[in-house]
Order: structure tokens, then C-alpha cells, then sequence
């Protein structure tokens, strides 16, 4: 099952929680239950969002170690928008 983080705007708190894609997480009451956390004393009903995270992609060839870009390492034009 997927991870998802919520926010809550009410009191600021970002919460992991697993679940089906077709789920939604609407409220911080159903978020706290769901996360077996303390809802405090921020109302149950309100409006939490899902946040968009990244998520890494694992995948093996039996070929070692994948090299940080196509060029086979650093690109220091930024051709592969990562960072020296």
C-alpha cells in the first residue's frame, strides 16, 4: 500500500499514512484515527490536504551500480538537473 503526508492548515502538522489510491484522507479527525495519533485540540473536522511527495524508483538489471546520469557521472553543464 502507498504512503501518503497530510497537512493540517488548522494546527500545522504534516502526518504519514498508508492507504489504497482510491482513499482520500479529508479531515484531521479521520487523519488521527487512521495514524493512531492525539487529536489535540484541533477540531476533528478540519480540512486536511495531501501533499505531493517524490518517491524513489528502484529497479535492478544485475549489472551494478547505475551510474548518477546518462554521461555516467556529475554533468557540470546541469544537463541532468542534478546538483554537483
Amino acid at each position: 500500500m502507498p504512503t501518503y503526508d497530510y497537512y493540517c492548515d488548522a494546527n500545522g502538522t504534516t502526518l504519514e499514512v498508508k492507504h489504497k489510491i482510491s482513499e482520500n484522507v479529508t479531515s484531521w479527525g479521520e487523519l488521527c484515527t487512521r495514524t493512531h495519533s492525539n487529536p489535540g485540540t484541533t477540531p476533528a473536522d478540519s480540512p486536511v490536504r495531501r501533499l505531493i511527495t517524490g518517491s524513489a524508483i528502484v529497479s535492478s538489471t544485475g549489472s551494478g551500480p547505475e551510474p548518477a546520469c546518462a554521461s555516467g557521472g556529475c554533468c557540470p553543464a546541469g544537463v541532468c538537473g542534478f546538483p554537483q
